[in-house]
């Protein structure tokens, strides 16, 4: 059976913190895992991630807010090049650090 999940980067930069940390309570239910405070990777289904774009842009300020999503494929993710203190060893996991090896 093909997988429906993609690998996807959320980052983001939210003025206000109430919808910030709205963002990040939701990018963390949807199972991403946090790599540094605004930014979040992971896998998540196509169509989770369809229903997680549409409750973050309900939670943004489009006038001075913003918001990127970069859903990768694996072959592409393996291209990532990680220079330097890459993560915030105090909210990476193992099963993040597991992808980069």
């Amino acid at each position: 059976m093909k997988t429906t999940e993609t690998l996807v980067w959320i980052i983001y930069d939210i003025v206000a913190d109430k919808p910030r940390g709205r963002i990040a309570k939701l990018c963390k239910e949807a199972g991403l895992y946090r790599v540094q405070k605004s930014v979040f990777l992971g896998t998540i289904e196509r169509n989770r991630l369809d229903e997680l774009r549409l409750q973050v842009e309900e939670q943004i300020d489009p006038e001075v807010d913003s918001v990127y999503i970069f859903p990768l494929c694996e072959s592409d993710f393996r291209k990532v090049v990680v220079l330097g203190q890459a993560f915030d060893k105090r909210l990476v996991t193992d099963q993040v650090r597991a992808l980069f090896l």
